[in-house]
């Protein structure tokens, strides 16, 4: 039963929620245009504490994607073509994931707060709004919480699991569920919750993403009104 749904959740679910990420993106653009946006709030709150929120939250979130997305996808060749050698790897990813993982984590729990106890915020929310940045928010902590696990194998032999897998699920090789059938449970969990936020993907304001241009990182703020005098 345990290898019936480590193959289920680790082996199909993956495909399942890719193709549901990437197809539903299509038919939302394709269908709902008019939602494919952001829905800032920024409108009813620009106070400097959502501004730090929200820079904290966001670069936070970027750059572990981006960290998991090289950390995960890079061959094994390569990097021992580099010498880099996977306990190296994984103190580094220790390193650098608990430290932007607390500035996510920090600046999520500002950015709930405001959306949960500002009326004028909340008014604009919808339910998955609310919904997806608590998701993100407990994915965040779980990351976090992976930490103390990973520090028990610092060989990085974990990590070469987890990476064995990410590798062939997106090559679309045969038994890929088979290298995290005995990782932690806390990684596993970590994972699943991953490839949920992609199957919601479509459905929220995540979709935005997509259509960021190269400057949006490094766009002002949206000027709601000037202060004269």
């Amino acid at each position: 039963m345990d290898t019936f749904f480590n193959n289920l959740l680790f082996g199909y679910y993956p495909y399942v929620a890719g193709t549901v990420f990437l197809l539903g993106s299509v038919v939302r653009f394709d269908m709902s245009q008019y939602t494919w946006k952001t829905n800032s709030s920024q409108i009813a709150d620009s106070s400097p504490r959502f501004r730090l929120g929200n820079n904290l939250f966001h670069i936070g979130v970027l750059i572990l994607f981006f960290g998991h997305l090289i950390g995960l996808l890079t061959p094994h060749r390569w990097e021992e073509a580099l010498r880099i050698q996977p306990g190296l790897h994984q103190i580094v990813s220790m390193t650098s994931g608990g430290i932007f993982g607390l500035c996510a984590v920090f600046g999520g729990a500002i950015l709930i707060h405001r959306r949960l106890t500002n009326p004028r915020v909340r008014a604009q929310s919808s339910q998955m709004d609310v919904a997806i940045i608590i998701i993100l928010f407990i994915q965040l902590l779980l990351g976090l919480g992976t930490i103390p696990f990973s520090a028990q194998h610092l060989d990085g032999s974990e990590m070469m699991l987890l990476s064995a897998w990410a590798q062939h699920i997106v090559t679309f090789q045969p038994g890929a569920a088979a290298f995290v059938a005995k990782v932690s449970w806390m990684f596993k969990i970590h994972l699943f919750l991953g490839l949920t936020i992609f199957l919601l993907f479509p459905f929220t304001r995540l979709v935005h993403i997509w259509s960021a241009p190269i400057w949006y990182l490094g766009r002002r703020y949206q000027i709601v009104r000037m202060r004269h005098g």
